[in-house]
């Protein structure tokens, strides 16, 4: 599985927004082939080998700092976890200087999630590492974006032309805007479905269409990706009740039936069941991709990994850097 990294122009992965068209169908082609890779027995490599992989989480997090870690031992790779809970961040460490720290420890690829939108941008200016943004508050989480786009491309065979509908609670959601981004990149056509509290007041600039009525916002949609009501973000009342935004937003049968018959279900997990969508929406083989999203996690994020890598051995240290450590 031979590929040629220089073909992929950048140094980090701290979003969707500046990609290209060819950088975007790069990853997802790679990450395909290694889907196949992922579903043979022992499907393993050593493309990592003597490469290391540092997963540094400010917010907790499961199924992405797993993804990460299988995806870099899968290459073969050394793989670090950070657990902020247990380090000198709680002594009162600033960014910084944990980058600046960890960056003397010359891994190859930092993978960060961090509450604040722009955080991980600023990390990636101090260390001469490549950077892989895995999520940085409402900003952007340009591996889901991936991986999303993966999963509809293997069921449908393309993006573009594709009519997208995101239902939800937009405001808060960094996998959102990563997904707009990239599906108006790629041809497609986004609808945003929500109530206007939990919209951002420039939301029709992203270039995609605003409904707060379901079944309008879904009629004759090929994709519904349903969000997270995110509550720890929330500081006041965005719905009355959880009973009412359900009535109103969580996806049904009843609600579904204004989507294309063969409209795909999504969501970027963790779910809850009765909230945003009804469990056996959820649970439906022939509708609900969810699980397959998580497969397509793995994939994805071993190609990010691969190219950020490779690209990586060939960049020269950032003077900051050297100058942080006292080398210059």
């Amino acid at each position: 599985m031979s590929f040629d990294s220089s073909v992929f122009p950048k140094r980090h992965l701290l979003g969707i927004e500046g990609l290209s068209p060819v950088d975007i169908s790069l990853l997802l082609d790679r990450a395909d082939e290694y889907v196949e890779l992922n579903r043979s027995v022992g499907g393993k490599l050593e493309t990592l080998a003597g490469h290391t992989i540092m997963n540094l989480f400010y917010e907790d997090s499961t199924r992405t700092r797993t993804s990460f870690e299988l995806a870099a031992k899968r290459l073969g790779a050394d793989v670090v976890n950070m657990s902020v809970a247990t380090s000198s961040v709680k002594k009162g460490e600033t960014l910084i200087d944990t980058a600046m720290t960890l960056n003397a420890m010359h891994p190859d690829v930092l993978v960060v999630r961090h509450a604040g939108s722009g955080a991980v941008k600023l990390l990636s200016e101090k260390v001469n590492c490549a950077v892989v943004n895995a999520g940085d508050g409402r900003h952007e989480h340009p591996t889901q974006a991936l991986l999303d786009a993966l999963t509809i491309r293997r069921r449908k065979g393309h993006l573009d032309g594709l009519q997208v509908a995101i239902c939800g609670d937009i405001l808060h959601s960094r996998v959102a805007r990563s997904n707009i981004h990239l599906l108006n990149i790629m041809g497609a056509r986004v609808r945003l479905i929500a109530p206007k509290t939990l919209l951002p007041a420039d939301a029709e600039r992203l270039g995609v269409e605003v409904f707060h009525d379901m079944k309008a916002g879904l009629k004759d949609c090929d994709i519904v990706m349903m969000l997270r009501l995110q509550m720890e973000r929330m500081k006041s009342n965005f719905f009355p009740t959880m009973r009412e935004y359900y009535h109103f937003f969580g996806l049904d049968y009843a609600k579904l039936e204004a989507a294309k018959p063969d409209a795909l279900i999504m969501h970027p997990g963790p779910m809850n069941r009765g909230v945003e969508i009804a469990s056996d929406v959820a649970d439906d083989i022939g509708r609900s991709a969810i699980r397959e999203q998580v497969e397509m996690g793995v994939a994805v994020r071993m190609a990010c990994l691969e190219v950020l890598s490779l690209n990586n051995d060939k960049a020269a240290p950032s003077p900051e850097v050297l100058d942080a450590e006292g080398e210059a």
